[in-house]
C-alpha cells in the first residue's frame, strides 16, 4: 500500500513480476515499452507523468484513490471485463468488449483486449517465455557499464536477473530457445564475474566465468564462448599470473577463430598484454600486431560501447597496458590519450587505470618521484567502494616496481601509505 501511496512503480512491477506476470504483459496492458516496464522495475527509471500513472491504474486495475487519482473510468462499471463474471455467452463478451473500445483504444480498453488474447494465448505453446524477450534486453542494457553506478548496486541488479532465469532452464525448451536461453545466461554470469573481477573477488569471479562458459559452451555460440574465456584470462592477469593468462588468452582466440570479430579482437589484446608481463616482447608485439589488423576490420556493429562488444576506447585502454608493461612509453602515451578522449567522464575506473598507467610510464623515463604523487593522486580522487581490487592491484604493481633503496623516499612512503589505507 506505501509502494502504491508513494507511486513507487518500481515495487509495484516487480511484485508482479514476482508472482509471474512477465514484463510484456505488463507493458502491453499499461501500453508501455517492455523495455521501460524493465527499467521501471529496476528502478533505473520512474514514472511521473500524469498519463502514464493512469494508464498503469488502468492496466493493473489499481483503483485510482489508491494512487491519489480520481475513480478511473473502469471502476463504475464491471462492463470492461472479461472474466467469467458473465459466463461464457458470446453475445455478452462481444456486447462487452463493444462498450469497452467505444470510447476508442483507451487504457481500460486495451486492458480488455489483452485480457482477452491472453485467455486464448495461455493455451497456446509459444515459441520461446515471454520473460525471455525481457532477460534478453536486460543483458544487453547491463552490456553498457557502471554508468557511474557502484559496481555493488550493478552486481546486485545483474544477479537478481540472472536468477529468474533459473525457471526456464529448468523445464523443456525447444533447441533454439534454450539456445537463447544459455546465450543469455552466459552473458550475465560472464558481465558478472567482470564486476566481481573489477571488485577483487578473484575466486568467485573465477566460478562465474567457468558458468558463463559453461552456459556459452551450450548455446552453441562460439564468440560468446571465445569472449568469456578472453575476459576470464583478465584474471590472472590483472593479479600476477601472467602465463595462466596467456593460455587463457590463447584458448580464446582459437575458440574465436581467424573472422574480425569482438571476441577475436579482445583475445589478441589481452594475449599482448599476458605475454608482455611474462617477458615475451616478441609474442607480445606479434599479439598487438595481430590485435591492430583485427580492429582494423572489425564490422561497425561491433565496435560499440559495451562490455559485450570491443571499441576503439576498449583497443587503446589494451593497448595502453600492453606497451606499457614493455616500457614502450611513446605508444603508450598515445594510447592512454586516445583512452581518456574517449571514455566517459562517469568511467571512473577505467581513467584511473589509464592514469596509473601514465603515472607507470614516468617511472620507466626515470622519474618515481613523480609516479609515486601521480598514483596518489589518482586513488584520493576516487569515490569510495572504487579504491579497492584491479585499481588497488594497478597501483600496488607500480609500487613494486620501485627499487627498494627509494622506499624511503617521502613520495614512494606517500604512496605506500595511500595503500595500506
Amino acid at each position: 500500500m506505501r509502494a502504491l501511496h508513494d507511486r513507487d512503480f518500481s515495487v509495484v512491477f516487480a511484485m508482479a513480476h514476482g508472482v509471474g506476470i512477465s514484463f510484456n504483459r505488463i507493458a502491453e496492458a499499461c501500453a508501455l515499452k517492455s523495455e521501460r516496464v524493465s527499467q521501471i522495475a529496476r528502478g533505473a527509471a520512474a514514472v511521473t507523468a500524469l498519463a502514464t500513472v493512469e494508464r498503469i491504474s488502468g492496466g493493473l486495475r489499481i483503483p485510482g484513490a489508491l494512487l491519489g487519482l480520481a475513480a478511473q473510468p473502469w471502476e463504475d462499471t464491471a462492463a470492461l471485463s472479461t472474466e467469467s463474471d458473465h459466463g461464457d455467452d458470446p453475445m455478452k463478451r462481444r456486447n462487452l468488449l463493444r462498450g469497452a473500445l467505444a470510447a476508442g483504444l483507451t487504457a481500460p480498453a486495451l486492458a480488455a483486449l489483452t485480457a482477452a488474447r491472453t485467455d486464448v494465448d495461455q493455451t497456446l505453446s509459444p515459441d520461446a517465455p515471454q520473460d525471455l524477450a525481457d532477460l534478453e534486453a536486460a543483458a544487453e542494457s547491463y552490456g553498457y557499464g557502471y554508468h557511474g553506478q557502484q559496481p555493488t548496486r550493478v552486481l546486485a541488479d545483474l544477479v537478481a536477473d540472472f536468477t529468474t532465469l533459473r525457471p526456464l532452464l529448468t523445464v523443456a525448451q525447444p533447441a533454439p530457445v534454450r539456445a537463447r536461453l544459455c546465450r543469455t545466461a552466459g552473458q550475465m554470469a560472464g558481465m558478472t564475474a567482470i564486476v566481481l573481477h573489477d571488485l577483487g573477488g578473484r575466486t568467485e569471479s573465477r566460478g562465474w566465468f567457468a558458468t558463463a562458459a559453461r552456459a556459452a559452451a551450450e548455446s552453441g555460440d562460439s564468440q560468446l564462448h571465445a569472449w568469456v574465456l578472453a575476459r576470464e584470462a583478465m584474471v590472472p592477469l590483472n593479479y600476477g599470473a601472467p602465463k595462466a593468462a596467456a593460455d587463457l588468452a590463447d584458448k580464446a582466440r582459437r575458440t574465436a577463430g581467424h573472422r574480425p570479430t569482438a571476441a577475436a579482437t579482445l583475445a589478441a589484446a589481452v594475449a599482448a598484454r599476458a605475454y608482455a608481463l611474462n617477458r615475451q616482447p616478441e609474442q607480445a608485439r606479434a599479439a598487438l600486431a595481430a590485435a591492430d589488423a583485427l580492429m582494423d576490420r572489425l564490422p561497425e556493429g561491433e565496435r560499440s560501447d559495451t562490455w559485450l562488444t570491443y571499441s576503439e576506447q576498449k583497443h587503446h585502454v589494451h593497448l595502453s597496458h600492453a606497451y606499457t608493461t614493455l616500457a614502450d612509453t611513446r605508444r603508450a602515451r598515445e594510447s592512454q590519450q586516445r583512452a581518456l578522449e574517449l571514455s566517459a567522464p562517469t568511467s571512473t575506473m577505467t581513467r584511473t587505470l589509464l592514469h596509473i598507467d601514465a603515472a607507470a610510464c614516468t617511472h620507466h623515463d626515470g622519474d618515481s618521484e613523480q609516479a609515486c604523487r601521480r598514483t596518489v593522486a589518482a586513488l584520493t580522487g576516487l569515490p569510495d567502494g572504487y579504491r579497492t581490487g584491479l585499481v588497488r592491484r594497478r597501483a600496488q604493481d607500480l609500487y613494486e616496481a620501485i627499487p627498494a633503496q627509494h622506499h624511503h623516499e617521502r613520495a614512494v612512503r606517500e604512496l605506500r601509505d595511500v595503500l595500506a589505507a
